[in-house]
């Protein structure tokens, strides 16, 4: 069995220390951050299969934190945290997070929404997608062109994924909203040719990829 690893973020030690007890006696590896730039840091150098993060932190706060992390990744974030208002636990789920525990917590309880969260995200083995130039490894998120590493933000990889897997179809820009950024998302149909914009830039000569459909919307396909 492989040993999944996770970040506890938290500017309380013992907090750290406890929550990393619990995980270590249910067989999980952790390490730990005391602030979001400290997060960050170690985020971008080690990979986790999971992020515990406190919301009242010094330097960066979790929401801050969790914005970031959103931007350029997909790894499963539970939010473990005193504020236990309803409106915090919308606003965490909003922002991205998988789930929400509010202090003072049991460790049963804490356990099994990591192993939930962990089920949830980790699927079946890792699947890799290749269209033409274009190779994406749906577990891990990596993207590539030309085999060249491919970076992109969360929702331009979210809308190379939806074209990948729609080849040939044409999508008006109210339907790859809809699709890419969710029903609930309150802005405009200009935010999906701003991000085909962007993406075009970085497939550079594959990105003629994505062909626009005059007068309906967009289109993904090798030939254009």
């Amino acid at each position: 069995m492989i040993e999944r690893k996770i970040l506890i973020v938290d500017d309380e030690q013992e907090i750290c220390q406890l929550v990393g007890m619990y995980l270590e006696n249910s067989g999980y590896s952790w390490d730990e951050a005391n602030n979001g730039e400290n997060a960050l840091s170690k985020i971008s150098q080690s990979n986790y299969d999971l992020l515990i993060l406190d919301i009242m932190m010094p330097i960066m706060d979790g929401w801050i934190l969790c914005k970031k992390i959103r931007e350029t990744s997909n790894v499963p974030v539970i939010f473990l945290t005193a504020k236990g208002e309803e409106w915090d636990k919308v606003n965490g789920l909003k922002m991205g997070a998988d789930d929400y525990i509010v202090k003072p917590f049991s460790p049963g309880e804490l356990i099994a929404r990591v192993d939930a969260v962990l089920r949830r995200t980790k699927n079946s083995d890792a699947s890799v997608l290749q269209i033409g130039q274009i190779k994406i490894n749906e577990k891990s998120r990596n993207t590539f062109v030309s085999d060249k590493p491919l970076s992109l933000t969360l929702k331009e990889y979210d809308l190379l994924l939806f074209f990948c897997k729609h080849q040939d179809q044409v999508f008006s820009r109210e339907q790859i909203l809809e699709r890419v950024w969710g029903f609930d998302y309150f802005g405009t149909a200009r935010t999906v040719d701003t991000h085909i914009k962007t993406l075009r830039i970085k497939l550079g000569q594959d990105a003629d990829y994505i062909s626009t459909v005059w007068g309906v919307g967009y289109k993904f396909g090798i030939n254009g």
